[in-house]
């Protein structure tokens, strides 16, 4: 029988948990064409729930696109993952998407070749006799193009939005509010995970992007939502589990949903058919887990300074909201100084381990947190 708690990848259909009230937030937002920031910790179901929402539009009146950032490292790159994703959405034949993209991009030349499972793909080079025409405004210039000239409404999405400020310059960041701004009839979706980076780019008057749209942060969720969810899977598969367990289960992850399913995935295997999760099986479980991702850990903490890793010990041991400052918390994990602890709050933000929330700094790896929390 296979396991019906998927996490790791999207997740969609029957595996999808809840997300009715923000799906329908956004697509209100897609309806209304407006520019929306959506941002959360990693692994909190982002591009599932974006994914979810596209899907769920009719066809013959949206076009969308979706464009993930992550790959790209400055201005060519971003033109390149915008060329191709616009020329693959419009199109629905080989010939077409060639046509598209010779319609759309003049300094362009698109090729076709085949993936392994024989789908065409397409790739740009840079036609070199016409350097005059500016690349980067032609390509943010197409969404309001193919609206004219599909006749639909234009969806755009930009996944892991935040890797722009990766980039050389702020070239993309200043053009693409200038262009976004006279594209009334496009709906604009940019998503983060890392969410003090995308706070920074819509919240500082400093940056090109500074309240060019609404935000939309995306919670976590509610335990009653994870008691149906997870109580159904069980019966649908022919087990139990008590609505104490899933409190219990719940305790541990906070409602996320990646490390809410990924304990769930264990704890659905120890459990026999016919019979009822324990607590002892989540024990077994997160043990199973911290077994597995032991080794990872242990490269990464080893990768860290001393007074990074005692302040992640403490980050971790501490209740959630504990000044990493104060003169107490410094002297208890021996950081020396508040400066020694400044640069290592800054060496843990740089690599992703904590996150500034509104409560304090964090450790959002629940897993990672519980294994710092076994070595003490």
């Amino acid at each position: 029988m296979r396991n019906p708690f998927q996490y790791g990848g999207v997740v969609s259909g029957e595996s999808f948990c809840n997300r009715t009230r923000e799906a329908a937030d956004l697509r209100r937002s897609v309806e209304n064409a407006e520019k929306l920031f959506v941002y959360s910790e990693r692994r909190l179901g982002k591009t599932s729930l974006i994914r979810k929402v596209l899907a769920d539009l009719p066809t013959d009146e949206y076009l969308t696109v979706y464009i993930d950032l992550w790959p790209t490292d400055g201005e060519t790159s971003f033109v390149l993952a915008c060329a191709k994703a616009f020329s693959e959405a419009m199109s629905t034949s080989t010939d077409k998407l060639l046509n598209t993209a010779r319609t759309f991009f003049s300094r362009l030349v698109p090729s076709i070749s085949a993936n392994d499972d024989g789908k065409a793909v397409i790739t740009f080079g840079f036609d070199q006799k016409r350097p005059d025409i500016p690349l980067l405004e032609e390509v943010l210039a197409m969404p309001a193009k193919a609206a004219k000239k599909e006749g639909k409404h234009i969806v755009v999405v930009f996944d892991e939005f935040q890797q722009i400020l990766e980039y050389e310059s702020d070239a993309v960041e200043r053009l693409l509010r200038s262009s976004i701004q006279h594209q009334s009839e496009v709906a604009y979706i940019f998503c983060g995970s890392r969410k003090h980076l995308i706070q920074q780019m819509f919240m500082d008057s400093q940056r090109p992007m500074y309240r060019s749209g609404a935000h939309y942060p995306l919670g976590l969720i509610a335990e009653d939502h994870w008691q149906t969810f997870v109580s159904g899977k069980f019966q649908e598969t022919g087990k139990q589990i008590s609505p104490e367990i899933i409190s219990e289960l719940c305790a541990l992850t906070e409602g996320h949903p990646f490390y809410t399913q990924h304990l769930c995935h264990p704890l659905w295997e120890l459990c026999e058919t016919g019979g009822a999760a324990t607590s002892e099986m989540i024990q077994q479980a997160t043990s199973l887990l911290l077994d597995r991702e032991s080794y990872a850990f242990m490269n990464l903490w080893d990768s860290l300074t001393r007074n990074a890793r005692r302040l992640l010990k403490g980050v971790a041991a501490e209740p959630v909201g504990t000044q990493v400052f104060a003169a107490e918390f410094i002297r208890k994990y021996q950081l020396g100084s508040s400066s020694n602890a400044q640069r290592a709050v800054d060496l843990l933000l740089k690599k992703d381990i904590i996150d500034k929330q509104e409560e304090g700094i964090v450790i959002p790896d629940r897993f990672f947190r519980l294994w710092i929390n076994s070595k003490q």
